[in-house]
C-alpha cells in the first residue's frame, strides 16, 4: 500500500510544470560584482515535488528556500528564511524564459519589503535579479547575482 502511495505522489509531480525550475538545480558559486560571495546547493526534494536552496555566504550569512508548484493556485511558490530572522513569501510563474516571483520579505525588526525576482538561464549559469520597494509603488534595483556552476577539481 505504501508503494502505491509513493508511486501516486511521484506521478503528481511529474507534469512539466513541476520541472520549470529544474534549470536551477546544481552546485553553484554565487558571484556578485565579479566576486564569489557565496555557495548555493539547489536540489530536488520531497520526491521531486519541491526544490530546496541552501545558501551560504563567505561572511557567515546563510539561508534556505523551498520552492514548489501549488496546483490550487496554479503558481510557483517560494518561502525563504535566513540567519538574520528575515522571511520571504513569493509566488510566480515561468514566462519569457525566466521564473518570475513577486512577494515580500519581512525583516526580524518588522520591516516589510516588497520584492520582484527573476531567475533565468544565462549561458552555463543562472542570472538572478531582484527589485525592491518599501511602498509597493516605487521600485529600485536590489541585487543582481550570477550562479556559476562549481567545477570538479
Amino acid at each position: 500500500m505504501v508503494h502505491l502511495a509513493l508511486a501516486a505522489a511521484a506521478a503528481l509531480c511529474s507534469a512539466p510544470v513541476h520541472h520549470e525550475l529544474d534549470f536551477w538545480l546544481g552546485q553553484w558559486q554565487v558571484v556578485e560584482n565579479g566576486e564569489v560571495v557565496a555557495t548555493s546547493t539547489i536540489e530536488a526534494v520531497s520526491g521531486g515535488c519541491a526544490i530546496r536552496e541552501t545558501y551560504r555566504q563567505k561572511d557567515g550569512y546563510h539561508g534556505m528556500s523551498l520552492s514548489f508548484h501549488d496546483p490550487v493556485l496554479g503558481k510557483w511558490r517560494q518561502t525563504w528564511i535566513d540567519s538574520t530572522g528575515s522571511v520571504g513569501e513569493f509566488s510566480g510563474s515561468s514566462t519569457d524564459g525566466a521564473m518570475r516571483f513577486e512577494g515580500e520579505t519581512h525583516t526580524a525588526n518588522g520591516k516589510r519589503v516588497f520584492r520582484k525576482m527573476s531567475l533565468q538561464r544565462d549561458g552555463a549559469g543562472i542570472l538572478q535579479k531582484s527589485l525592491r520597494s518599501m511602498d509597493g509603488a516605487t521600485w529600485a534595483p536590489h541585487y543582481e547575482i550570477r550562479y556559476s556552476p562549481v567545477t570538479a577539481r
